[in-house]
């Protein structure tokens, strides 16, 4: 009888976020000789959470629930759910027995860390495997970035989700790129948003409300445009600038939309001003579901762009913003420029070969073994 492979995804939190995506995406694969479990450090409790855990589990994923409250406060919240983690870890790795923890983003792999340390010859046989998802990593944690980096790639199990990504981690790490395992999008049912205005060019910002995206360039636009009889701008999420968006203007601002994809096609464009991105997977949400985005050419987001897109600038240039709201946009073939970009999204991006690559990394082996 073929042995099961256990496979554990180490996450943040179960909750909006898209390395979380990307950990649910393989997860929900239903390859038969192999179980999925996902594990949060920070208990998430949004209304997304009850939905994320409602789709892992109905693909009979097991989800193990932290305790440790999901409070954005710096980094103090973090690196307490760390200390705490290798204890509770250890009854979880004693009692599933996990052939491969896989772990996402700066949190869990702070987490994973923290439990190699105190329990080195529990992970003997468990192979590691890493997915780095941006291009900046331990901003102003340089002590972190040492010993965690330092023990991720002495275990050789890095991964990266985009070219820029693998380069930017080279630039500043040293060693070999590590290879890459583009992220898979899925096309989605659509329905009509509620949020539209009529005889308008509905523009959509969805998204953290964090310096990383963007949001002094999204306020600048919206101070020069959310006037414009032209266009109708909805800004959702939420996040520590959302005083800012708000004071700014010129937009409806709601909370994140849940099943945000199954909405695309009916806005015009996404707006995504991102300053970094690591493969941005709601860029190719919208491209293979037919919303064309409006982008800011930084890594990350420009890998998931068809060449020569003509929506986007370089380095958040208002004037460049300028001709495609001033002269693109009022004459575009929006109808050519989704099919463009939902082709492009197509060849590039989807999820099942995204499960196909990282199930053969968990069955070949990455790298060495703990």
């Amino acid at each position: 009888m073929k042995k099961t492979l256990r496979v554990f995804h180490l996450v943040t939190h179960i909750d909006l976020g898209g390395a979380e995506r990307v950990a649910a995406n393989i997860a929900v694969s239903h390859t038969p000789d192999i179980e999925y479990h996902v594990v949060e450090m920070l208990r998430g409790s949004s209304a997304y959470t009850r939905l994320f855990l409602r789709e892992l589990r109905s693909a009979r994923v097991t989800c193990h629930r932290s305790i440790v409250p999901d409070i954005r406060f710096h980094f103090l919240v973090e690196r307490v759910a760390a200390l705490l983690f290798p204890l509770r870890f250890l009854w979880i790795v004693l009692r599933w027995r996990p052939d491969v923890i896989h772990t996402h983003t700066e949190t869990p792999d702070m987490c994973l860390y923290a439990f190699a340390r105190v329990f080195p010859w529990l992970l003997r046989r468990v192979r590691i495997v890493r997915t780095i998802h941006n291009t900046r990593l331990w901003t102003g944690q340089p002590w972190l970035a040492r010993h965690v980096e330092a023990f991720f790639m002495s275990r050789e199990c890095n991964v990266s989700i985009s070219r820029s990504v693998s380069e930017a981690y080279c630039r500043r790490f040293g060693g070999e790129e590590p290879p890459v395992v583009s992220n898979g999008v899925a096309e989605s049912s659509q329905r009509r948003s509620p949020l539209l205005a009529e005889g308008k060019i509905n523009l959509l910002f969805a998204g953290r409300f964090e310096p990383q995206k963007g949001i002094d360039t999204l306020c600048r636009l919206l101070r020069r445009y959310g006037g414009d009889t032209r266009y109708h701008f909805v800004v959702a999420g939420d996040g520590s600038m959302r005083r800012q968006i708000e004071e700014t203007g010129g937009a409806l601002v709601v909370p994140p939309i849940h099943s945000l994809s199954s909405y695309m096609s009916s806005f015009d464009y996404l707006l995504m001003p991102s300053e970094f991105e690591g493969l941005s997977m709601l860029s190719m949400e919208a491209s293979v579901n037919r919303l064309p985005v409006i982008a800011n050419l930084c890594p990350g987001l420009s890998d998931t762009l068809p060449p020569d897109w003509p929506l986007a600038v370089s380095g958040n240039d208002m004037n460049g913003y300028a001709r495609i709201f001033d002269e693109v946009l009022p004459h575009a073939d929006r109808k050519a420029l989704a099919d463009r970009a939902q082709a492009f999204a197509r060849e590039h991006f989807t999820i099942r070969r995204m499960q196909e690559a990282y199930e053969t990394i968990y069955r070949r082996g990455l790298g060495k073994r703990l």
